[in-house]
């Protein structure tokens, strides 16, 4: 019943911007993380970006700090992922994600079915 639906993602030359949308539906969010992962061609889907519902702490892993900035809107049930300066090694299918479980980090989750982000250098 959890669905989730990204959009946004495209291709962009290194220094450009693109912003990925996640609408999520099928249950309350208000106890939940929302988060951004991205796998690239051989690699693990690692962890971006992720969100409290509720409190909008946000956490990034270190390679995306101050480029990527991560932020909902909680009237549409959407999470955004804005990514600024973008590196070829951004390059990755992104995915949205939000854990099984409430009040819990990730670990089983949902998945979006990803959208995928190309940087040309």
């Amino acid at each position: 019943q959890v669905q989730l639906v990204e959009s946004g993602g495209g291709l962009v030359q290194a220094g450009g911007s693109l912003r990925l949308s996640c609408a999520a539906s099928g249950r309350t969010f208000s106890n939940s993380f929302m988060g951004w992962f991205r796998q690239s061609p051989g690699k693990e889907r690692e962890f971006v970006a992720a969100i409290s519902w509720s409190t909008s702490t946000t956490h990034y892993r270190d390679s995306v700090k101050g480029r990527f900035t991560i932020s909902r809107d909680n009237a549409k049930n959407t999470v955004y992922l804005q990514m600024n300066s973008l590196k070829p090694e951004d390059t990755a299918v992104y995915y949205c994600a939000v854990p099984t479980k409430e009040r819990t980090w990730f670990g089983n989750n949902y998945w979006g079915q990803g959208t995928q982000v190309t940087v040309s250098s």
